[in-house]
């Protein structure tokens, strides 16, 4: 059994789901693979996402240690999101979803530019 912020888990895929499962925390971390970027990029990379849910998800993928927030001493003030070094080891897990997903939609879908 595994333990994590007082929930129990009997499997480490069930830990590592509750982590960046979900709609939202996957395409974040998508999206911050490669660079750091503000608030507003990531809502216009993401337009389907609701201001409040990108904030509530920012926030769990920060406290859990895999975003890391920087906020600049200016007015107006300026925040800027990347993943931490522990972060970026979601990377290829990631990268294989994306080949995977692709792959899906090459067999039983289609793709639309």
């Amino acid at each position: 059994m595994l333990e994590y912020k007082d929930k129990h888990y009997y499997c480490p895929v069930e830990l590592t789901m509750d982590l960046v499962g979900g709609k939202w925390k996957g395409v974040i971390i998508w999206y911050l693979k490669d660079s750091t970027m503000r608030y507003n990029e990531l809502k216009k990379k993401i337009t389907t996402i609701s201001e409040k849910v990108l904030i509530k998800e920012l926030r769990s993928l920060e406290s859990d240690g895999i975003v890391s927030r920087k906020v600049y001493p200016e007015v107006p003030p300026k925040v800027e999101y990347s993943l931490t070094p522990y972060g970026k080891t979601l990377i290829p897990i990631f990268e294989l979803i994306s080949k995977w997903g692709n792959k899906h939609v090459e067999l039983y879908g289609t793709l639309k530019e």
